[in-house]
């Protein structure tokens, strides 16, 4: 296809989306570079990441770009469209191929905790609350970041009903934010679990002179019996393949009459492989579940006591870490080029636009090995 047919189809599509291609709305798009159509073509996810961070186009506020198209379902336009039959083709076939191939395996578990959790703390620092949850926080009764992200993490404990002396079990621990707020507040013993170097090196001293061991493993290494089980923005890292050993081995490790959270980003959608461009910019072999996938994977071995969906939250949490990034971006330039800027930048931003348009959405799910007795309480 010539650049100007591409060109013509591309905007056609946007204005869909009431998006003008180099118009000076919050939301249109100014394209700098001509090969820009034609790479969308051949690759619409991946090529319009790659050449957002190559300086092919920008935006003044990529959340509202992102927040249109998604909204508009411009994806299931494209799959139907006959002049998207190179990525059509392309899609069908990795679907088809991945149906039999494990993207995380336990050779490949410490991949993400390389490639983006080892990015630097002073990242994570410079973004983040000041206990390093990076999770989606939670703004019911509050303003700032910090607040609600230790409203997220009490919510997590009244929801699993944590009393003293309990042991419990993180999987996917991060730099240690909930493990120490849970052995601060409530007098139990935790055990976190992460695949990344930094976060590990980080927790144990966080979480140093309080009743908490953190490991540098796998989940699939995890042994030993808990009360309580949480997994807070892990299970994104999983894998449909694994879903219902991940499942299997949290009942194994789960007291009869226990609870098991589980917090996880969720797609509306059952998929088998990740976002093209996430997957290698951002969290390598990450798929997000979906309500069918959790429920599969989950029915044989627990009761599903309480679910609970907040993704709305996770816009402004994004937002927020974005003017966090951006504010900072004086000092953390010293250490990262502007290409990371922009991968950066397009990463938070795609994001939020992706759950205001209530693409993606956030999930905290309570699970019961045989059901709580007289019924379980939810909490909000």
């Amino acid at each position: 296809m010539s650049v100007r047919d591409a060109k013509k189809r591309i905007q056609e599509l946007l204005l869909v989306a009431k998006i003008e291609l180099n118009g000076d709305g919050d939301a249109d798009i100014q394209v700098h570079d001509e090969r820009f159509y034609t790479r969308v073509f051949r690759d619409p996810i991946l090529g319009l990441g790659e050449a957002y961070v190559e300086k092919w186009w920008d935006c003044r506020c990529l959340d509202q770009f992102f927040y249109r198209l998604l909204k508009a379902n411009l994806s299931e336009k494209i799959k139907k469209d006959w002049h998207f039959l190179y990525y059509i083709l392309k899609t069908k076939f990795l679907d088809f191929f991945l149906k039999t191939w494990n993207l995380q395996t336990k050779s490949d578990a410490f991949e993400v905790g390389r490639r983006h959790y080892d990015k630097g703390n002073m990242l994570y620092q410079a973004m983040l609350d000041k206990n390093l949850t990076y999770s989606c926080a939670y703004w019911k009764e509050h303003a700032t970041l910090d607040e609600a992200q230790l409203a997220k993490l009490a919510l997590i404990c009244k929801k699993l009903q944590i009393k003293p002396g309990m042991r419990v079990l993180d999987i996917g621990c991060g730099w240690g934010s909930f493990c120490r707020y849970v052995a601060e507040n409530y007098g139990v013993s935790v055990v976190g679990f992460t695949v990344s170097q930094e976060q590990y090196r980080y927790a144990n001293s966080y979480c140093q002179g309080l009743p908490v061991e953190i490991y540098l493993s796998d989940y699939r290494a995890i042994q030993g019996s808990f009360d309580r089980v949480c997994s807070i923005g892990m299970f994104e890292h999983v894998g449909p393949k694994n879903y219902h050993h991940y499942m299997k081995l949290v009942h194994r490790c789960l007291k009869e009459n226990g609870l098991f959270l589980l917090h996880t980003i969720g797609n509306n959608v059952s998929q088998r492989y990740p976002n093209p461009w996430i997957h290698k910019y951002i969290f390598p072999n990450g798929v997000l579940p979906s309500i069918q996938q959790i429920g599969k994977s989950s029915e044989s071995f627990f009761v599903m006591e309480d679910w609970h969906n907040f993704g709305s939250y996770y816009d402004q949490t994004l937002m927020t870490w974005y003017a966090n990034f951006e504010r900072n971006w004086s000092l953390l330039q010293k250490y990262y080029d502007q290409a990371f800027y922009r991968m950066w930048k397009y990463y938070l931003l795609a994001c939020a636009g992706a759950f205001r348009a209530r693409d993606l959405q956030l999930w905290q799910v309570v699970f019961s090995k045989g059901g709580v007795a007289n019924g379980y309480e939810s909490v909000r």
